[in-house]
């Protein structure tokens, strides 16, 4: 059987591997508890529920246009004004199946084979993947000083004649740190000086903890938004808790946008209209949503970051945001997959191996679970550790 060579370079996503044996086990009858997934368990605004009942009941279900209907795009662009204090057109917007779909959409747009794309490690498991299947070539960088904080000289040193686009990713999946704006100012600059592209992940750009904001790169970049080679990247998955609607977009200039649009229209064809039009109501409607999802997650924060900390042999660093607690487990076992397959096998707790982010040893844990999940995950987790390391 003929696989191309690109499919036979990819390696299946962590983390939807985790979230189908997560399944199978519970259709097993298993005592699973899930801390590796990345859904919460808050429900989709009531506002975008209805708006698709309204909408399922006029019957009227067709094709929406290739880069999402207008009302989105202008609720995007009240957004970016609201949230990036910066002003743009509907010719600045794309709405996609998903983030995930927008992040392919930048990269095939800019990508030529050979190019090189530029993320800090952690990094989200799609990165590498993405890029390859674009024809580029992938390139991690572990920050020296400060593994979750980069600097700009991390950048610098893995920048070749070949580089031509930066990924970064703030709040970050899976440390859940905040870039500064100094660095991603620094970027922006050094970017700008070497003609690059800089897409920006801003997927958990709202969900932040004490009291902090997410730097808004558009805000930073003083050039307008057509003479920038700046996509943002976002949706409603994760801030809006709709992560099964599929909803995300991207801004940037109308260039890189309409071929964006133009290579969706090819792919497919457009986003569903019925989640189009539950992410129109939801960023045109009240934003108490978010604001109790992002209250909850810092409240489960706590708690894990609290239970972690009674454990001895790890280290633990407080997320700044998102949903995750990237923890080094490297004192038990710096091979984090066999780490991660051992807490299946013996604990029944899932959580994600630091491999699949870029740096091993560690164990992502979700805290967007219950408390009671949590609870009697983390002390599955002790009691599976101590059992196998009694002397840690």
């Amino acid at each position: 059987m003929g696989i191309s060579k690109i499919a036979k370079s990819l390696t299946h996503s962590a983390t939807l591997k985790l979230n189908e044996k997560a399944a199978i086990l519970r259709q097993k009858g298993e005592s699973i508890i899930h801390l590796g997934g990345g859904e919460p368990l808050a429900d989709p605004p009531a506002i975008a529920i209805s708006a698709v009942q309204d909408l399922l009941k006029s019957g009227k279900i067709r094709y929406a246009p290739a880069g999402g209907t207008r009302k989105l795009k202008q609720a995007i662009v009240q957004y970016t004004h609201k949230y990036y204090q910066k002003d743009i057109g509907e010719e600045n917007v794309i709405a996609t199946v998903g983030a995930k779909q927008a992040l392919f959409l930048a990269l095939q747009s800019i990508i030529n084979p050979g190019d090189e794309v530029i993320f800090p490690a952690p990094y989200w498991v799609s990165y590498p993947e993405m890029v390859k299947i674009c024809g580029g070539v992938p390139k991690s960088v572990i920050p020296e000083v400060d593994i979750f904080h980069p600097s700009i000289e991390d950048i610098q040193k893995f920048a070749t004649k070949r580089t031509k686009a930066i990924i970064l990713n703030s709040p970050n999946n899976p440390s859940g740190s905040i870039y500064s704006e100094n660095f991603i100012a620094d970027v922006i600059t050094f970017s700008e000086k070497n003609n690059l592209y800089i897409i920006m992940d801003d997927i958990y750009q709202r969900l932040v903890f004490d009291s902090k904001t997410a730097a808004s790169s558009l805000k930073l970049v003083k050039k307008s938004i057509e003479n920038c080679k700046l996509i943002t990247v976002n949706g409603v998955s994760k801030q809006y808790a709709m992560t099964g609607f599929r909803l995300g977009w991207a801004v940037g200039n109308s260039k890189v946008i309409k071929s964006m649009i133009k290579l969706q229209a090819h792919q497919t064809t457009a986003p569903s209209l019925l989640a189009d039009t539950a992410a129109t109501a939801a960023l045109n409607g009240n934003q108490l949503d978010v604001e109790k999802l992002r209250t909850s997650l810092e409240n489960k924060r706590n708690f894990l970051v609290s239970s972690l900390n009674g454990m001895d042999g790890i280290k633990v660093f407080q997320p700044e945001g998102t949903y995750y607690c990237f923890t080094d487990f490297g004192n038990y076992n710096n091979d984090s997959a066999k780490l991660a397959e051992f807490l299946i096998d013996t604990a029944q707790v899932i959580t994600v191996p630091g491999i699949a982010f870029g740096i091993d040893g560690f164990l992502r844990i979700s805290f967007c679970r219950s408390i009671s999940e949590i609870t009697e995950g983390v002390e599955r987790i002790k009691h599976a550790l101590r059992n196998k390391y009694p002397t840690k």
